[in-house]
């Protein structure tokens, strides 16, 4: 029993890494703001048209980076739940051979 605990442990582990190798993206005013993060949520770039960066305000700016980190943020988090949910099938199937002994 404690052999499929560790297996469930380690394979969770595996998934954590390969999100970290998952680029997710969000933007807002059509690409004028990008921004770049990981499955595991964490923002890795930010990208600010100059031209759009000249022409705009504070206000506008924070508000549109909010957008795009937010749209960045919910596809990580649906890419984390899939690869999530997908180990959970195949720990729950490891784990039924536990009872059927």
């Amino acid at each position: 029993m404690f052999d499929k605990l560790f297996q469930a442990q380690q394979k969770a582990e595996e998934i954590k890494q390969r999100l970290n190798h998952i680029s997710v993206f969000g933007e807002a005013e059509g690409g004028l703001i990008k921004v770049v993060a990981t499955a595991n949520k964490e923002i890795k770039e930010i990208t600010i048209d100059p031209i759009f960066l000249g022409n705009a305000d504070k206000e506008e700016l924070e508000e549109l980076l909010v957008v795009a980190l937010n749209k960045a943020l919910t596809q990580a988090e649906q890419v984390s739940q899939a690869e999530m949910s997908a180990a959970s099938q195949d720990m729950l199937g490891g784990l039924g051979g536990l009872f059927n002994q």
